[in-house]
């Protein structure tokens, strides 16, 4: 969701930073060699984002649940077996993101003006939520 608006589907090109797991993917509308990037997307465990460097006020406002967005059934793990699809479903669940959205349809160049959206279906987590949370994550050096 942007600016209240459905968008998408997009396509991750994502990179492993660490084995917490921290991942940076760049995003794109299409997978036509033409398509500009539109967001850069910051996939970071639980046990970092719920150890309390996210305020609740931050979370709730910028950030995401990647379980819940994975039972909304719009994520699709393409270019792998159906097998290694589940395990990384799997592992992104155990993580929260952050997205920063870069270039509007609208523009003709990108203005500076960064928004951040939500995923649809987005729920925000009470206080309880938030730290429970933490305890959801997978090492990746262990997967």
């Amino acid at each position: 969701m942007v600016n209240g608006k459905v968008m998408g589907p997009y396509h991750h090109y994502c990179k492993v930073l660490s084995p917490e797991p921290v991942i940076e993917c760049l995003i794109y509308e299409s997978t036509d060699p033409g398509a500009r990037l539109e967001q850069v997307e910051y996939i970071i465990a639980k046990s970092i984002t719920r150890n309390g460097s996210v305020t609740l006020a931050d979370w709730n406002k910028n950030w995401h649940d990647h379980k819940q967005e994975i039972s909304t059934g719009r994520l699709q793990v393409l270019d792998v077996s159906p097998e290694d699809a589940k395990k990384v479903a799997e592992l992104i669940s155990t993580t929260d993101g952050i997205i920063f959205h870069l270039w509007s349809d609208d523009q003709e160049v990108p203005s500076g003006r960064v928004v951040i959206p939500q995923s649809v279906g987005q729920v925000s987590l009470t206080e309880s939520e938030l730290k429970n949370g933490a305890k959801e994550s997978v090492n990746i050096s262990k997967k």
